[in-house]
């Protein structure tokens, strides 16, 4: 298997929001944010997928090394083999990757944020990053471009953290800050059972509204400051946040019931809205 396929295999296995918008890529372009991607998935799956965090400090340390590595021009790892080749093209540096690292070492070093600046330093290394490389993967010709894929980073990752309460709680992990399930007088240890007796109530659902309503202010502030003149290259970016926020709307359509259950869009209907977001424009 070639590292192409390695990282497209890779990429399509995970079922995520981001593959369908890479369909609409040129080649280049396509083979970039795979291969990037692929690495996010890889450092990622470390974290979810490893049940030691000893093991899962030991293999992040690895791909540290690997990194430093393949930007000396010794790539081991397929993914690293597939993307040396076009990083420079599309200013995709070390540091990048590496701080990727960093926000995955930080989900085994802490399971609670203490509040929301905390949780933004978080967002900032795992979504952040990720949005800035992705825009100059996508093409930009403003500085503006980066600060707007930022902030677009921050909104998806806040939708991913609202999907993912149950499944988080099930690792021991609670990211929405504590000093604000201390504001709405929810117990960390009832979204830890996950079936505690005080199920959705008014509490916890004010709590996780409180969440919704500052996700969305972060996607209308992010579509705010994409300048217009790199509107048509950053489409991808555009279909990702209306997949994603059509997800939020839908956790909030389902009342929040995240602690038992994981919202998701059909393959079909996240296609719809990459097509229709391709069309449209934005």
């Amino acid at each position: 298997m070639t590292p192409q396929q390695y990282v497209q295999d890779k990429a399509a296995a995970s079922g995520s929001s981001f593959y369908y918008a890479f369909m609409f890529l040129p080649a280049p372009r396509r083979a970039a944010i795979t291969a990037f991607y692929a690495f996010c998935r890889e450092v990622d799956d470390v974290v979810d997928e490893v049940e030691d965090p000893q093991v899962a400090a030991t293999k992040l340390a690895w791909w540290r090394r690997e990194v430093v590595q393949a930007f000396a021009g010794s790539p081991s790892h397929p993914v690293m083999k597939a993307l040396m080749p076009i990083a420079a093209d599309f200013d995709i540096k070390a540091d990048h990757l590496l701080a990727v690292i960093e926000g995955c070492q930080t989900d085994l070093d802490q399971t609670r944020f203490l509040d929301y600046p905390a949780l933004q330093r978080y967002c900032h290394l795992v979504a952040g990053v990720v949005g800035e490389v992705a825009c100059n993967i996508f093409g930009r010709t403003e500085a503006a471009t980066v600060t707007y894929a930022h902030k677009l980073g921050l909104a998806m990752q806040l939708t991913n953290i609202l999907r993912d309460v149950g499944d988080d709680a099930r690792r021991g992990r609670i990211y929405l800050p504590v000093n604000e399930l201390q504001r709405f007088d929810v117990k960390a240890h009832e979204i830890l059972k996950r079936d505690a007796p005080w199920g959705y109530g008014e509490r916890f659902t004010a709590l996780m509204t409180f969440q919704a309503q500052r996700a969305h202010a972060c996607y209308d502030e992010a579509l705010a400051l994409l300048p217009e003149v790199d509107r048509q290259a950053q489409k991808p970016g555009l279909m990702m946040a209306n997949i994603y926020r059509t997800l939020l709307r839908e956790i909030e359509r389902d009342g929040f019931q995240v602690l038992h259950q994981r919202t998701s869009l059909t393959p079909v209907r996240k296609l719809w809205i990459a097509v229709s977001t391709h069309f449209r424009g934005h």
